[in-house]
């Protein structure tokens, strides 16, 4: 008698485990190495795709997000910080790209040739993506967004390849650099601010601004209170409302982690889906 009831003890707790965690598992995951002829390497990708997106046949097309990690992070942390990305995927039939950037901030480095991590995400891993899978390959049907890093990584994207990406998203992004040349291996990628304040410049989001014209991306920016980058977030936004550009502005209680990335994102993905579906 008590053996039968420790086994149902156990099973209740299998259909529970079950209840619990099938919705991390609706759409499916996988990691592919996407080759950087600019970097001479592999990179690691995971790609989250929709369940549909395995049934559907060849004349159905998905959008795709792109999702960029910050700084110490890897292609994985997206998935660590949102891990029912796969059951975002099949509620809004959103194919998620998460890759890596190392510690890059996602340009092509003027002083390190073996760094290119703008082509390779706004060229290679775009091409790979949409050789291999069922994606709108058009701007209107891509986006790209990211933490910290990554927030700058995706607008920067963005304002230079509006015909790659449609829409972009920055979370805690380090939106301007050059309050902090001494952090995050900037100064390796770029060289020493004091040496190449010019260079600088011309590397951070809120000086690259005059590059966007009548293409303009749909953009989704926010950030915490409580965020050592909310400063520069609010002086983006208003040099953005001085120059009439269209965005929405997001802030909230909130500090640099990822309780407060977990329900940042959410804010992206509708904002990305309500873009996909714009007539």
């Amino acid at each position: 008698m008590e053996r039968m009831k420790t086994f149902k003890r156990f099973f209740a707790f299998v259909l529970l485990c079950a209840a619990v965690c099938a919705p991390l598992f609706a759409g499916s995951v996988k990691v592919v190495p996407v080759k950087s002829e600019a970097m001479n390497k592999d990179i690691k990708t995971l790609v989250v795709l929709p369940d549909a997106c395995a049934n559907a046949d060849a004349n159905k097309k998905f959008p795709v997000v792109y999702l960029l990690h910050g700084f110490g992070g890897n292609y994985k942390s997206w998935l660590d910080i949102k891990p029912n990305l796969p059951d975002l995927a099949d509620r809004y039939g959103i194919i998620f790209v998460l890759t890596d950037g190392a510690t890059s901030w996602y340009w092509d480095s003027p002083v390190n040739p073996k760094l290119k991590y703008e082509t390779f995400v706004s060229k290679e891993l775009v091409d790979f993506i949409d050789a291999n899978f069922k994606t709108r390959a058009e701007a209107a049907g891509r986006a790209v967004s990211g933490l910290s890093m990554g927030g700058h990584g995706a607008l920067w994207l963005a304002i230079n390849h509006p015909d790659v990406f449609g829409a972009a998203g920055s979370t805690s992004g380090g939106v301007d650099i050059r309050p902090f040349p001494k952090n995050w291996d900037m100064a390796k990628n770029l060289g020493e601010y004091k040496d190449n304040p010019q260079v600088w410049d011309a590397h951070t989001v809120t000086e690259n601004l005059d590059k966007i014209g009548k293409d303009t991306p749909a953009f989704i920016i926010d950030c915490g209170f409580d965020d050592f980058f909310f400063k520069v977030n609010e002086a983006l936004h208003e040099k953005m409302l001085s120059r009439k550009i269209a965005h929405d502005y997001l802030t909230r209680p909130g500090a640099h982690n990822g309780k407060y990335w977990n329900n940042s994102i959410d804010y992206h993905i509708v904002f990305f889906d309500k873009f996909f579906n714009r007539k």
